[in-house]
């Protein structure tokens, strides 16, 4: 037995509440190494005369990375207070391993050995909005979606696609657009809309803010914003809006005093001033995203700057009834400002989703102080390694998930932003090669794997593109030019996810077999099971699976006698 890989911490991933009543305790052993792990418990004040009064439970298996084997056990304990530890049985060794470290029996004269669990405190479960494990979400970059209305329409603004996209070239989009084809994310069968920043800027990314209590006029007034919003409740439809936090823009009008006024400005400490006078160029002596200087960092630890961000954190929320905030560069932004945040976020909306941009471990984030999910990269870099990239196998695909479930809660885990594309990537379709087989093994990953989904607009249509701003292109609406099979494909996915609620966030998932580019998981709850099998291979797979007694084809191809190149079967138990 490997002690040195046995681990385990009284907290965050390994050992937190579910929900008022249920603790989930994990812990972590070498690959392999472990035949048996049981977990010894008790509650701290639990003694007679005999001793302290204690139960063991068997632990169950709960997934394998490349080095490590989880293990997890759902305990209730009656008075919410426990003391624990492990008893791990490797061949003919067994051991206990407690918070003071190995025995080889264990310690029962002192609960002073053992993990703590001190209460569960309802007030400290991790919840994030009860919406939002049944959402899927649908990003839109405003200026690039459709253009309603021409009055508005910035100044050079080009005709609708009528060439490709620029750093620096508008065409016009707006919320008209949105409002006037609404009723395609309504057939798609979507339920969020999670749009890129709709604030006065410059720029046609618009994350350079000018003025965080306006519209962008390019893309209508307050009035027509807040008829998007209401259309998109009645449509079912969820709104959330990209908070620019990290940085202002360039124009932003305390920014501009300060380039005018130097140290003598009021706004000075409004941002993170190295030296006098200002810089620009080459690079600037002020703190900026990344080294770009039309981004100057804001300094959130000023009062002034978080009263500013708070207050219009609350206003979009009161004014316009928005249902979430999507947080720019979160991870650059101190920790103290997020409570905050959070804190007034939910007075105004108990149930506002709270999403940060973290490419990262973000466990430091989610612990229910801060934000309620973050941008799930970690699946999408492994979905698009296995299937786009064709650069690992099932075997190291399967692991790599089974890490990414096991780094945050589960209940952190059913919240959790998963995406295969953004503004920030090249297109999916480009990742694949313009295989569109593949992209669709890259939706069917994703819509059967808990959190809640999100599409990049034209995705659903084949829309291509490389890294920004080719992936930024005028969404296609002729028809004849949108891949309606792609479409129909992912629609169809979208609506078993709706109706077999085990493919999202009631179900577990488990990794039956991984050989080769041939992968085999179910999602399973205590009524329901759904098998899907995959060949992300670019050759057919003959007798690749037998189909149990008593499962019946839902989707896809039938495998009971060969799977063909990027094909995939979904069998649902009658």
């Amino acid at each position: 037995m490997l002690k040195e890989a046995i681990y385990h911490r009284a907290g965050n991933n390994y050992a937190y509440a579910y929900d008022e009543k249920t603790l989930h305790i994990r812990l972590r052993t070498k690959k392999g190494d472990a035949d048996k792990v049981s977990l010894i418990y008790g509650d701290p004040y639990d003694w007679t005369k005999d001793g302290w009064q204690t139960s063991s439970s068997p632990m169950t298996l709960s997934g394998t990375d490349e080095w490590f084997d989880y293990y997890l056990i759902e305990i209730q304990p009656p008075f919410r207070r426990l003391r624990y530890g492990f008893e791990i049985t490797s061949g003919d060794e067994t051991v206990v391993y407690t918070e003071k470290g190995f025995y080889d029996e264990a310690p029962f004269d002192d609960t002073a050995y053992y993990f703590c669990f001190p209460f569960l405190n309802a007030i400290d479960v991790f919840r994030a909005p009860s919406w939002v494990k049944d959402t899927v979400w649908y990003q839109i970059f405003p200026e690039r979606f459709a253009n309603g209305d021409l009055s508005n329409d910035p100044e050079g603004a080009v005709p609708w696609g009528s060439e490709e996209p620029k750093k620096d070239n508008f065409f016009g989009g707006d919320f008209q657009g949105v409002i006037d084809h609404i009723d395609h994310l309504v057939k798609l069968g979507v339920s969020g809309i999670y749009f890129t920043p709709i604030f006065k800027a410059k720029s046609n990314h618009k994350y350079d803010t000018i003025d965080y209590m306006e519209i962008d006029p390019q893309f209508g007034d307050k009035e027509t914003f807040k008829k998007l919003v209401k259309v998109c409740h009645e449509n079912g439809i969820k709104v959330m809006l990209d908070a620019v936090f990290n940085h202002s823009g360039y124009y932003f009008e305390p920014f501009q005093d300060v380039l005018k006024n130097e140290e003598k400005s009021r706004y000075k400490n409004w941002f993170h001033l190295r030296e006098y006078p200002i810089v620009i160029e080459p690079r600037p002596n002020y703190d900026t995203f990344a080294f770009e200087k039309t981004m100057p960092k804001l300094n959130t630890e000023n009062p002034e700057v978080r009263e500013y961000l708070l207050k219009v954190a609350r206003y979009w929320i009161e004014e316009f009834d928005i249902d979430g905030w999507r947080l720019d560069v979160a991870n650059e932004v101190d920790h103290s400002f997020w409570r905050e945040f959070r804190t007034a976020v939910k007075t105004a909306k108990s149930e506002a989703y709270i999403l940060g941009e973290i490419w990262h471990d973000s466990m430091n984030w989610l612990q229910g102080d801060q934000f309620d999910a973050v941008m799930n990269y970690p699946f999408t870099n492994a979905a698009l390694e296995f299937v786009a990239k064709n650069t690992i196998d099932a075997k190291v695909f399967a692991e790599k998930i089974t890490a990414v479930m096991h780094m945050y809660p589960e209940n952190v885990n059913e919240a959790a932003f998963n995406l295969l594309g953004s503004h920030d990537t090249k297109r999916v379709l480009n990742f694949c090669d313009g295989n569109k087989d593949k992209m669709k093994l890259l939706f069917l990953l994703m819509l059967t794997f808990k959190g809640t989904p999100c599409i990049y607009y034209g995705d659903e249509i084949g829309m291509t593109g490389e890294i920004d701003p080719g992936c930024r292109k005028c969404m296609e609406w002729d028809e004849e030019k949108q891949d309606l099979d792609l479409f129909n494909h992912i629609q169809t996915l979208l609506s078993l996810r709706k109706e077999h609620k085990v493919l999202a966030n009631e179900g577990k998932l488990s990794f039956i077999s991984a050989k080769g580019k041939t992968l085999l998981y179910e999602k399973s709850s205590y009524d329901e099971s759904i098998l899907i099998l995959l060949n992300a291979g670019d050759a057919a797979v003959e007798k690749s699976f037998i189909i149990p007694e008593g499962y019946e084809l839902l989707f896809g191809n039938d495998a009971s006698e060969v799977i063909p190149p990027y094909g995939f079967s979904m069998y649902r138990k009658k």
